[in-house]
């Protein structure tokens, strides 16, 4: 699985990492899914995909809206990770895990979720916990907050280690600061609620996935912080929250409705996506037999049957992949899963047509351009490299990714514009977390580019950039 930073704030520059972000579907060309490492350790494993995040912007940006949140200034980030989870860290991104997606039977229990975790960012609850620990510099005080990072690491993570590392020091000491900090957490949590309700009944939408999400872990309050699964580990749950909960939520007029069958359709093709390229191919025929003839099904069997290998995997896969463009031509991802098991095999310009056909139906989408611009540089004509060069740059406008900017890097080499190529891989360093790399080569790129251009102000500011402690 290929490996593509996202950018996070960042004084001077506005970009951050999360190191470590792993691409699905329109990214995925070099390596093998799955093969992403801890959060704790090297960050948080984030998946990139058009479909899926289509998907989650759609359910997210009319909460967004209702919340007073804005346009675009609020991610959602995709964590691949089997548990069930969804958290913030700050005010710019909603974290969902894979296996939330993947055990979600309706959009409405997402979008739940995602109303729950609005309810934090507009409640100020992460800045609330930095300015408690900011105001109380005691030993046992930062010796606990390290206790709770360490348990919800262990969620995302999966560790039950680290969990129970978390667990051991939560316990160790300064009690009464404990009590107090659990506490003010749990009247967030209800905030969290109430006001994710609310943005849910500004939009006209059910709170009965949140509430159906509540009640799935209601149970796990009585069992051991490590059997618990991390969303009820991190998101502590009484029986007078989900008795005021249920009371909300019954209560609200939008109570009964539904999702729309179309958008029922988008929410179960993403899983079946998710389960096709993330599941074992013994896994997901399990999942989806061949009696189940719907959309979804087929779309989970066509890339289990490219990964499952052996003679003629791949023209069985593309035969799949082909129904599914008869059967909703009009659907880019399709198009898009064709192109990039053709890359897969190493057939890359035969992948070109399909991306171009993907790209044509989503041309908003920076993943398809960034996938296509990959494909076109495998051509090594000098038009096909002109043309990725275009595309990465449009790419880069709105969503930059540490791929897009070796893909630039590459097509200038081969184009003679070596300090160019040298400021795309500081770039890409940069966005990495090398900084170290990253100043390398932007004071390498600094001394043939001209002074003021906007390449070179990018290249200073990494030049002159120093880490906050």
């Amino acid at each position: 699985m290929s490996k593509v930073p996202l950018p996070m704030s960042m004084p001077s520059l506005a970009k951050r990492t999360w190191p470590k972000v792993a691409a699905l579907g329109s990214l995925i060309a070099t390596a093998t899914i799955g093969m992403t490492v801890p959060a704790v350790a090297q960050g948080l494993p984030l998946i990139r995909d058009s479909e899926i995040e289509g998907v989650l912007s759609d359910y997210a940006k009319p909460l967004f809206k209702a919340a007073g949140l804005g346009s675009g200034r609020i991610k959602m980030r995709i964590v691949q990770n089997d548990a069930f989870n969804a958290f913030v860290l700050d005010g710019k991104n909603v974290f969902v895990h894979t296996g939330t997606l993947m055990q979600a039977n309706t959009p409405n229990e997402v979008i739940g979720v995602i109303a729950h975790e609005t309810g934090h960012i507009t409640g100020g609850h992460m800045a609330a916990l930095r300015a408690r620990i900011a105001k109380d510099q005691t030993r046992a005080l930062l010796a606990q907050i390290l206790g709770i990072g360490l348990m919800v690491a262990g969620g995302v993570s999966g560790s039950d280690g680290l969990g129970g590392a978390g667990q051991g020091v939560m316990f160790g000491g300064g009690e009464v600061i404990m009590r107090s900090l659990l506490a003010e957490r749990r009247q967030q949590e209800s905030a969290a609620d109430q006001a994710g309700l609310t943005f849910l009944n500004a939009t006209k939408q059910s709170g009965r996935g949140m509430l159906a999400t509540f009640e799935r872990f209601a149970a796990q309050e009585y069992i051991s912080d490590a059997q618990k699964e991390a969303f009820a580990r991190s998101h502590p749950l009484s029986l007078d929250r989900l008795a005021r909960l249920r009371t909300l939520v019954e209560t609200s007029p939008y109570y009964a409705v539904k999702d729309g069958p179309e958008l029922q359709l988008r929410h179960d093709l993403m899983r079946a996506k998710l389960s096709g390229y993330l599941e074992k191919p013994d896994v997901v025929y399990n999942r989806y037999p061949e009696t189940d003839q719907t959309l979804p099904a087929r779309y989970a069997r066509a890339l289990a049957s490219f990964f499952r290998g052996g003679p003629g995997a791949l023209e069985t896969a593309l035969a799949q992949t082909d129904a599914l463009i008869a059967s909703r031509p009009s659907y880019p991802y399709f198009w898009e899963a064709k192109g990039d098991l053709l890359m897969r095999a190493g057939r890359t310009r035969e992948a070109i047509p399909a991306l171009r056909q993907a790209l044509k139906l989503d041309p908003n989408s920076s993943l398809i351009q960034v996938q296509l611009a990959g494909a076109l540089q495998e051509d090594q004509g000098e038009a096909a490299v002109t043309e990725s060069v275009g595309l990465l740059r449009k790419s880069l406008i709105d969503d930059e990714n540490s791929r897009a900017y070796r893909l630039l890097a590459n097509s200038y080499y081969k184009q003679g514009k070596r300090p160019e190529a040298d400021a795309m891989i500081a770039q890409a360093y940069f966005i990495e977390g090398d900084l170290k790399q990253a100043q390398l080569f932007a004071k390498r790129a600094q001394l043939k580019l001209r002074s003021g251009t906007p390449e070179w102000l990018k290249n200073d500011d990494i030049v002159n950039y120093k880490p906050q402690t």
